[in-house]
């Protein structure tokens, strides 16, 4: 059987590479804008509450969601400098936070659904576009083209 790479021809790797260079950082770009709304969210609702930030909640709750107002920008610096750390932190905080925030939403009340919502179609976001970024800041860090594969 012969080659069953999936990288196009020569030919048509030069056509196909600017469409999807610009996809994998339009990706990095929704995923900085969705962390730093992130941090905006948390930020203003600390201004508004101050120490009684949650205090409905259980304070392990509170702890955790004041935590992002922390996590949520040093996620954005690192993909900012296209650190694969920031792809293993992004991915983690999204996916314990919609954790948090559903089982919440389902048994305490008072995460509104919109944003359970909202943070659910981030977080697949998240999930299902990682392994592009993560393609990418391994070759920009070796000082290369991403392969063909983040780059589609």
């Amino acid at each position: 059987m012969g080659d069953v790479s999936s990288d196009p021809p020569p030919e048509a790797a030069g056509a196909a590479a600017p469409r999807a260079s610009f996809m994998v950082r339009v990706v990095w770009v929704l995923w900085i804008v969705g962390y730093l709304i992130g941090t905006s969210t948390h930020v203003a609702e600390l201004v508004a509450g101050g120490a009684q930030t949650y205090a409905g909640f259980p304070m392990g709750l509170r702890v955790f969601w004041m935590s992002l107002t922390v996590l949520d920008p040093l996620i954005v610096v690192l993909l900012l400098f296209r650190h694969r750390a920031g792809i293993i932190l992004g991915v983690a905080v999204i996916l314990i936070d919609i954790a948090v925030n559903w089982t919440v939403y389902a048994t305490i009340g008072g995460n509104p659904l919109f944003g359970v919502i909202n943070q659910t179609l981030f977080a697949i976001l998240i999930v299902t576009t990682a392994h592009l970024l993560w393609r990418w800041f391994t070759a920009s860090a070796r000082g290369g083209r991403a392969p063909a594969a983040a780059r589609r």
